[in-house]
């Protein structure tokens, strides 16, 4: 027999976990940010406290334009490794909340595959027009859904590529020629 409350059941139950897996993971996101911005502000006010410290000790104006020069490299590189750390986090975050969809997507698949073959025991003779259709239909959004998520795969690590060559670029770019 085709029990219907049960099979809700678990869809809430399943769909009540991956909540508390989104949550998590956006929780865990969340502490790393906060982490890597109090890193961040812990390691500013400490140069911020040197460089303080150096500008009162230099009285030559030409040590104070190379002061400047190298604040400024130092800047750009501490920027770069920030902002590296943030597209890490977000990538990681990215990563989990991708895997736990296509989990719950494959057992929803499965779940549906499940239910039509127990529908079909249940069905009335010559329901198997019908029942061939809604397989049918099921096997194509299944199709359609890989597809899509292939698609998102590659533009992903396309994007990340790009983002970390051109990370990559700038820095080498504001490194003073040797």
């Amino acid at each position: 027999m085709y029990n219907v409350p049960e099979q809700a059941t678990e869809l809430n139950k399943s769909a009540l976990n991956a909540a508390l897996q989104l949550a998590k993971i956006s929780l865990d996101t969340t502490e790393r940010l906060v982490g890597l911005h109090l890193e961040a502000s812990k390691a500013n006010f400490a140069d911020a406290s040197n460089t303080l410290r150096s500008l009162t000790e230099t009285r030559d104006p030409q040590a104070m334009l190379d002061l400047r020069g190298k604040l400024t490299e130092k800047n750009v590189e501490k920027i770069t490794t920030y902002s590296r750390s943030l597209y890490d986090v977000a990538a990681h975050a990215q990563a989990q909340i991708s895997a736990l969809l296509e989990g719950h997507v494959a057992d929803w698949n499965q779940s549906v595959a499940t239910q039509i073959d127990k529908a079909v025991k249940s069905a009335p003779a010559g329901a198997d027009v019908a029942i061939a259709a809604v397989k049918s239909t099921v096997a194509a959004t299944t199709a359609a859904l890989d597809g899509v998520t292939k698609t998102a795969k590659q533009v992903a690590n396309f994007a990340d590529a790009s983002v970390k060559a051109t990370v990559d670029a700038a820095s080498a770019a504001m490194k003073p020629a040797a």
